[in-house]
Parts: structure tokens; sequence; C-alpha cells
């Protein structure tokens, strides 16, 4: 077993790629704060394959982070020369390669001080993120930036050494004007639409809480593009990393395994300059919203249309609910019926292609994506997912019977208890407030609908309201396979019935 740093590159077991390129040519352009699994999936990989074409080595990452494990991150791959391995989860072809787009990691500390002086280089032009949606301070209830939130409120008291990294993103920013340095781009890598505006919004809303007028500076003067990113990397467990060690003869600390598939879609928006991603596949639209459109409601919604049944009838990985022929069934006929005609294609994009690659993203055996993470979550994730797609069809007279079906299964998923009787954790900052209603809907299914942080108006719409009611009635009676399978046997748009 080889033991991954820059003196083993070149003994790397056979089947596993280094870097097509010498890395000492490679210099710092983007800072990227939240260096997992997804962005060294993602981001680094899109980078890996420019510097093999011998483009952009003056864009080279410099990874950053802002919470503690973080240091740990670091200090990991610091030991391996900033490389890692990345498996893409092909059926029946794993395949593996080294991936050198990093050059170093910002030191960790809790004022960011070290962060601070790393993005006032003038080399760096680019600090992007992959934070989660946490981590840019969203108000639940209105989804816009919460002013109010504590870290919000010590960054404003303690500009200087801020806890956040929008906090330091800002230190930077004024440090950089003071110098006459050109502000550097900010780019979201994170799976939230509108991802650059709500970055701007972050940063702006911050500022103004202590300093307006550089709050309007960073609004006329800092460019934050929209970006639709995908790709499914899965988390690294003891078992993955057993095959780095025992099929791939790699000894790597912080592994990446990713599904095959990957997409970036991007506004081209970069007053300071950007690799040139065009030539590695990354689409440049300037529109981004259709994109995000299509995926949040085709993709993530698919996930939430699997995620429940699945785990009701016992399916472990999302590969299991995609042999269930109820669990896939309903998938293809929500989708095809009420998801997909309601989602305008992007440019060029035939819808029903896309559906047929997102079935068999989700049918990959390799990937071993949970039921559970998918389910995880909940009330974040439907009110961007699934109930879009509902209150369209809602004010166009459309039938909802799917929809209100994969809703009904939402609820009875939070009342506890699989169809065996199994039982399983709730992940999600509501849980107990999610299962106290889907317990009291079990019998008064409007109380789940009045939840209305989650459903707003939808839950008053008859048509929307009626098909629910009729959906979980026929869920706690009949169980999910005779309602699925009940659903599965109606033409299309008739109603469920009890």
């Amino acid at each position: 077993m080889i033991r991954l740093s820059r003196e083993t590159l070149t003994a790397l077991p056979a089947g596993v790629a280094a870097p097509a390129y010498d890395r000492a040519r490679v210099s710092p352009g983007i800072l990227h704060v939240g260096v997992g699994n997804f962005h060294r999936a993602h981001l680094a990989i899109y980078l890996d394959d420019l510097f093999a074409m011998g483009k952009s080595l003056d864009w080279g990452i410099l990874g950053a982070g802002v919470r503690a494990p973080d240091a740990d991150m670091r200090a990991r791959l610091e030991a391996q020369d900033w490389l890692s391995t990345v498996v893409e989860l092909e059926p029946g072809a794993l395949r593996a390669r080294v991936c050198g787009a990093m050059t170093g990691f910002a030191p960790v500390a809790p004022d960011n001080a070290p962060l601070i002086r790393a993005m006032c280089d003038p080399a760096i032009r680019i600090v992007s993120l992959t934070v989660t949606e946490g981590g840019y301070f969203l108000d639940s209830a209105t989804g816009d930036f919460d002013a109010n939130h504590p870290q919000m409120l010590a960054d404003a008291a303690n500009p200087d050494a801020p806890g956040s990294v929008f906090g330091a993103m800002l230190a930077a920013l004024r440090r950089r004007r003071q110098a006459s340095i050109p502000p550097f781009t900010v780019m979201s890598c994170d799976n939230i639409p509108g991802n650059g505006h709500v970055a701007m919004a972050a940063l702006t809303g911050l500022a103004r809480l202590h300093d307006p007028a550089f709050a309007d500076w960073v609004e006329d003067n800092v460019a934050a593009p929209d970006g639709m990113v995908d790709r499914i990397a899965v988390v690294t467990d003891d078992a993955r990393r057993a095959v780095i060690r025992d099929d791939f003869g790699i000894d790597d600390a912080s592994p990446v395994f990713c599904e095959p598939f990957r997409q970036w879609v991007l506004e081209d928006r970069f007053p300071t300059g950007r690799p040139e991603f065009e030539a590695v596949g990354v689409t440049f639209a300037a529109d981004v919203s259709a994109y995000e459109k299509m995926k949040l409601r085709v993709l993530n919604g698919g996930h939430a249309c699997i995620a429940y049944p699945g785990a009701l009838l016992d399916c472990h990985y999302a590969h299991d609910a995609m042999a269930h022929p109820l669990v896939a069934g309903f998938l293809d006929k929500v989708e095809t019926e009420e998801i997909v005609p309601m989602v305008p294609p992007p440019p060029g994009q035939d819808l029903r292609d896309y559906l047929t690659l997102i079935k068999s993203r989700f049918a990959n055996p390799e990937v071993k994506d949970t039921i559970a993470r998918l389910c995880l979550d909940g009330s974040n994730r439907q009110p961007k997912f699934i109930l879009p797609s509902t209150k369209d069809r809602v004010a166009q007279g459309a039938p909802v019977t799917g929809l209100a079906l994969e809703s009904a299964l939402w609820c009875r998923y939070l009342a506890g208890g699989s169809e065996t009787g199994r039982e399983y954790a709730l992940e999600d900052e509501q849980a107990d407030r999610l299962r106290a209603a889907a317990l009291t809907a079990k019998a008064e299914p409007a109380a789940f609908l009045g939840l209305r942080d989650i459903f707003g108006d939808l839950g008053e719409a008859p048509a929307f309201s009626t098909a629910f009611d009729e959906a979980l009635t026929m869920l706690w009676r009949d169980g999910t396979a005779a309602t699925l399978a009940r659903y599965l046997s109606l033409p299309a748009g008739a109603p469920l019935g009890r």
C-alpha cells in the first residue's frame, strides 16, 4: 500500500491516475472555504482537468475554513501534500484518480486572521464557498438574510475579528479597498436557489449592521455570480476507506467518492478574471434560474419522491428504492404527469432525457446513497423541492394527486415507524414539532397543512387539501404499498379517492 504524497505520485498503483501536469507550475488564484467531499469532487476536479490541458495554471485552489473540523481536514490534507484520491462510482467499474488542484490550506483560527490575510493577496481573485445552507444565515421563515442571528450580531460588533466567512470576507474587502486592490469575486458552490444573490445578501446584510456606506460599496463593486452545481458525493465511511486501501492500494486519510455525472452552470460575471471553465464542460448562461429550477424540481424533488415511500417500505439505499416497482413507478408517474410539465426547459435541454438520466443516477448501485440521508431536513427541503410544483399546478387548476400523495408520505414518515414497525430517527431541526403535527394529522389531516411556515397558503387550497386528506387517510388505513398501487392504477389526473 502506498501512502499518498507528492513523492509517491510517480509510483501510484496501476489503474490510479496521477495529475497530468507539473503541480509546481500551479499557483493559487481561488480561495475556497469548505473543503469537503463535494468541493473536491466538483470544483477541484474541473480545475484538475483544466490544468491537465495546460490551461489556467494560475487558478489553483487555496483551501480554507472557519469551523474547528476544518482544522482537522487541513491537518489530514497537509500530511499528504494537499492531494486527494477521488473515486468515481461507475457501475461495475470504479475509477480512481489523484487530484492535485489544491496548493495549500490557510490556517484555521477563531478570529479568522490567517483567512483574512490570505484573501487580501492580490493573486486571489475568486473566493468560492461550500458552506451549506446554514452558513448563509437565512431566516427559516422568510428565506431572507437573518440580521438578528447571534453570529451576525457578534461579527457586526467585532468586524476586525469575525467568526463567520462573510465577516472574514468583509474584513478582507475593506483592506483590499484601502490598498487599491480590486475586490475578489464571490462564487457560491452551494445547492441553493440563486446562490450568488444569497451570498451577496449575506455580505451586504452583515455590512449594513455596522457600516452602511461600505455595504453600498460592496453591492456596487463585488460580483457574486449565480451557479447551479450537481454531483452526488457520498459520505466517506469505513467501508469506503477499505475500498481505497484494499482495492486501490492507497493510504489516503480523506478520500472522496462520487458518482460519474457532474454538471455546472455559471453566470459569467467575473470582473477580475476566471479559469477557462468552458474548456472542461462548464456551461455559461446569462440566466441560471432555468437550470436551477430543472435540477431542484426534477432531481431534488425526485429524491423526495423516493425517500419517504422508500423509508416506509424498508429500503436502505436509493438504488434499493429504484428496484422497488411501487417506488420507482411512483417516481416516474409523479415526475412525468405533474413535475416535469411545470418546468420550462433550459436552452437545448430535453426534459424527458433529463428525467431518464436522473432515474439512472438514482439507480446506480455503487453510489449507495442512503434513504435516511434523502429523508433528512424535510422542513427545509419540501418548500424548495416539492411545494413550488404543487403551488404552480394549483394556480393553473391542474391536478395534484401525486404531489399531494408525496406530501402525505412525508407526513406519514414523520409520524414514525415503517410498515414493518422499524423505527428510525427523524433528522430535522424541527423534528419534535413535525412529529407532533404528523401524529395529530392521523385523525385531522388539516393539522399538518396548518404548518404555515412550510405550506403557507397552499394548505388552505381546496384542490391540495382534499387530495392530501384522501392520500393520508388511505396511507393510514390501507398502508403504503396499497396506496401506491392504487395511485399507479389511476389515469393521469384522477383523484385517489377514499
